[in-house]
């Protein structure tokens, strides 16, 4: 039997009724299922290979999960199957978001209103840091000759000024995604959804905020829209630590698709994600701007 049929018949309340399974795509570190039963519909997720290297906690996942829901943007845990790492979610019937979509009118409002409502939730099983996640990703590439991006081993005294700035004037730490990509977000025509919760812990808000704005390539405009949405105003000392946190979720990122494209199954172009988002990085890094975030941080 496959994993996912494994799992099907490993729980109980299942037994005997009529189960078809069907696979989902999108995940780019996992397999989803759609699996019905009786003809009712549940999202099942499926880790996959060697994931425990890009520091994936499924326990601090599966408490965060159930705490995300709690918030109300994230579907319930319905089942866990704790050997396979596997959870039985509430199926959404909404519609995955692209980037185009949450570049469209208001969407920037309405990202930030869902994540004030996670990030005011209950807090999260362990702490995430991009910085540190940054330093055991290095590590690994290094102790398992993964190969990095050109000149990234040179830029970390600037990653190193980034956190030194940051640090003068920090932030409470709040549950936080952390990995806000366009597809973790779900609209059902009434709310926005946050799903994934593979990165999730209690976190500076500035980069949950920056890294969305990253991911959805947005302006500067759209990035004070989020801003203003979530603090009250786009004061620029928020707005140069969420830019210093896209740099961040760049540089981070970036890494993370180069030990996938070293140790990943799954049919997609990892290393050329790695090299475009260390080209985004080094072009912040390099900009006019950049000695002003660091100095708007630290007033």
């Amino acid at each position: 039997m496959s994993v996912i049929e494994e799992v099907v018949e490993k729980i109980e309340d299942w037994k005997g009724k009529n189960i078809s399974i069907q696979p989902l795509s999108g995940g780019l570190t996992n397999t989803n299922f759609k699996v019905e039963v009786d003809g009712v519909p549940y999202f099942v997720r499926v880790p996959g290979e060697s994931t425990e290297l890009l520091a994936i906690d499924r326990d601090n996942e599966y408490h965060n999960t159930k705490a995300a829901a709690q918030a109300g943007v994230a579907p319930k845990v319905l089942h866990h199957v704790p050997e396979y790492n596997v959870m039985v979610i509430e199926f959404l019937n909404g519609k995955t978001m692209s980037k185009d979509i949450l570049n469209e009118s208001g969407m920037p409002t309405r990202m930030a209103q869902t994540i004030k409502k996670l990030n005011q939730g209950p807090r999260f099983f362990s702490d995430f840091n991009m910085f540190r996640l940054t330093e055991y990703y290095l590590h690994l590439c290094k102790e398992r000759h993964i190969r990095i991006p050109d000149g990234y081993l040179e830029r970390m005294s600037t990653v190193g000024q980034i956190e030194k700035a940051m640090n003068v004037h920090p932030l409470a730490t709040v549950p936080c995604n952390n990995d806000l990509l366009a597809e973790n977000y779900i609209d059902d025509g009434k709310q926005l959804w946050l799903i994934d919760y593979e990165y999730s812990g209690n976190n500076d808000p500035t980069f949950e905020l920056g890294n969305t704005c990253q991911e959805m390539q947005f302006s500067d405009s759209q990035i004070a829209e989020v801003c203003a949405a979530y603090f009250g105003e786009a004061v620029p000392d928020r707005i140069a630590r969420m830019k210093l946190n896209m740099i961040m979720s760049d540089v981070g990122w970036g890494l993370w698709a180069a030990i996938q494209a070293k140790i990943s199954t799954i049919d997609f172009d990892f290393w050329g994600w790695a090299e475009e988002r260390w080209g985004r990085a080094v072009e912040k890094m390099d900009s006019v701007e950049f000695e002003g975030w660091l100095r708007d941080v630290q007033r």
